[in-house]
């Protein structure tokens, strides 16, 4: 299976938290096929934001949503 990654980000009710609050306009930047490019693309995209305390950006693993029983400690 691909280790897919997603990476999105938007606007949250508290920088400390992941609690969106626009659903409607959250920013998905993409789904990438490795950790290394979704880390390019959620770091150009978090600098982009970078005075916008409110704007969070993420990167999330999809693969272990998708198949959590899978180890993958060897990212």
């Amino acid at each position: 299976m691909s280790k897919l990654h997603l990476v999105f980000g938007g606007r949250v009710s508290d920088p400390r938290t992941l609690d969106y609050t626009d659903l409607k306009n959250i920013d998905v930047v993409g789904i990438f096929p490795d950790y290394e490019s979704a880390e390019k693309a959620w770091r150009a995209a978090a600098q982009r934001t970078v005075d916008d305390a409110e704007m969070r950006y993420v990167l999330v693993h999809l693969h272990r949503l998708l198949e959590p029983e899978i180890d993958t400690t060897a990212e």
